[in-house]
């Protein structure tokens, strides 16, 4: 027994002396490469020690995420918004008890005003149906009013896109395809689709990279496609064209797109043929003739005098020569690769491009022709309930749907790593990722969000969120004291001689 327990105990030690042996030789050998490389002065200077504050400046993003930043610190989502998502994609109860952590003294916080009448369960409304392109051979009809925005098959994975897309059924919402192409895995889920026409015109274009009829032809006769939309900018990078890392470019991807696998897809900055209003407005009717369905274009505004042009030659050619829908894009961000220089500086945020687009369409007499869809970082019935209040037709969200998806917001959108299996075409980490069970998340998701921009429409006294008008939200000013939207954005009638 002796015998046995020396053995032990030498083997043990024998083994600790190894370990140690083989560590202090690693330590010499990082030693003598920090000491003799040039390029990196702290690890020159602080040979192996140095290389810690790589490991914690790591580790601080999610230090800061669960242990230190408040409920309603963080960027470019905060905890309190993306627990209430999780709570709405699990079907868990969403009330609070004991007061909102909200700060509602800050400038620019909205509130709503509620009504002293408010309206009675028994005569709340459905959302009215909207008919987009109604002089279309196939126009679309549909009373969804929060729909799942652009994210293509490529920044996303497989199972992501087959989770949002039978979500999208099951609720009876829209799922936008992303400048990718429409993939098997679009219509596996039987989702309405629209299906986005990027720079690239991925998915619709010819061997020389240009627009193809033939192409648009077939993916308009698949029935669940009920819309083409023109991304001229998006709000992660407005301005510059899409962009998706090599190490994303899979076999599959490339073969959808028309590029080579494992090599970065680089988007123009715009479509080539598009460069003037006259020429948007023809490359928007040549779609729809070919296609015979609605078509509308994706804008970040900025400068904003193009948006004039563009609804006088619609003056000029007809009511019937307009996009049927435009979508306003936010310029704070988004989910897709981009420059840091154009995520953080370029662009209008929602807050002011839509005020502006709406009141645009009225001045020229438009708004009834052509559709507002708003997307941009609107992921809580708040968000959405002030872009109806504002006078949008449509909300739509990505980053609201990938929150729902189980998005941790671990900021590894454009890399191969994302941890949930959400944007990466690991197999390994795409294991996570069961798309039966992520589409009843996505459809309890978008169901709460409906149903709580109800509650707010419902508060201010109104039978639907549609019905909500800029006088029922409020801006808290430099003042201290908040003033109604519709003194910051007074309604703009439109002018006589610019009805269409």
């Amino acid at each position: 027994m002796i015998d046995q327990t020396i053995q032990v105990v030498g083997f043990l030690a024998y083994t600790f002396i190894f370990v140690i042996g083989i560590g202090f030789l690693i330590v010499v050998i990082l030693f003598i490469r920090d000491v003799t490389q040039t390029k990196n002065a702290i690890l020159r200077n602080f040979p192996v020690i140095g290389r810690f504050r790589y490991v914690f400046e790591r580790l601080g993003e999610f230090f800061r995420q669960y242990f230190f930043a408040m409920d309603r610190e963080e960027l470019p989502f905060n905890r309190a918004e993306r627990t209430w998502v999780d709570r709405a994609a699990k079907g868990a109860d969403s009330t609070v008890a004991f007061g909102s952590t909200r700060d509602l003294r800050p400038v620019g916080t909205t509130i709503f005003v509620n009504c002293p009448y408010p309206v009675l369960e028994r005569d709340v409304a459905e959302s009215r149906p909207i008919t987009l392109g109604p002089q279309c051979a196939h126009p679309y009809t549909t009373a969804a009013i929060f729909n799942i925005s652009g994210m293509s098959f490529g920044a996303i994975s497989r199972p992501a896109v087959m989770a949002l897309s039978a979500g999208a059924r099951d609720v009876g919402i829209w799922l936008n395809t992303g400048e990718g192409g429409l993939s098997p895995y679009h219509l596996e889920g039987g989702a309405d689709l629209v299906m986005q026409i990027g720079t690239a015109k991925y998915g619709v274009r010819d061997e020389r990279g240009e627009l193809a009829d033939d192409k648009l032809r077939a993916i308009a006769a698949h029935d669940q496609v009920k819309m083409f939309e023109l991304k001229l900018s998006q709000g992660a990078k407005p301005g510059k064209g899409g962009i998706l890392p090599g190490g994303k470019v899979t076999a599959e991807i490339a073969a959808l797109r028309g590029i080579p696998a494992g090599q970065d897809s680089l988007s123009p900055n715009r479509h080539l043929e598009v460069d003037s209003a006259a020429a948007l407005l023809n490359l928007i009717e040549r779609i729809r003739r070919v296609t015979g369905k609605p078509t509308g274009f994706k804008a970040v505004i900025g400068t904003y005098g193009w948006l004039d042009e563009l609804f006088e030659e619609v003056r000029r050619r007809g009511p019937d020569s307009a996009p049927d829908f435009i979508t306003v894009d936010s310029g704070d961000g988004g989910s897709g690769a981009a420059p840091m220089a154009l995520m953080d500086n370029v662009g209008l945020p929602i807050r002011e491009s839509l005020p502006l687009v709406v009141d645009k369409l009225g001045e020229h007499g438009l708004r009834e022709r052509i559709r507002v869809i708003a997307s941009g970082k609107m992921i809580t019935p708040a968000e959405a309930a002030w872009a109806f209040c504002i006078g949008t037709d449509f909300v739509v969200s990505a980053r609201g749907f990938m929150f729902a998806l189980g998005c941790i917001q671990a900021l590894q959108c454009n890399r191969n790593t994302c941890p949930t299996g959400i944007t990466t075409h690991n197999k390994r980490l795409q294991k996570g990722l069961d798309p039966a069970n992520k589409a009843v998340r996505v459809s309890r998701y978008a169901q709460r969000m409906v149903k709580e921009i109800g509650i707010i429409a419902h508060s201010c006294g109104v039978e639907e969120p549609r019905a909500l008008q800029r006088m029922h939200c409020r801006v808290v000013t430099a003042t201290g004291r908040s003033i109604p939207l519709n003194e910051v954005y007074p309604d703009v009638p439109p002018r006589a001689d610019r009805v269409a």
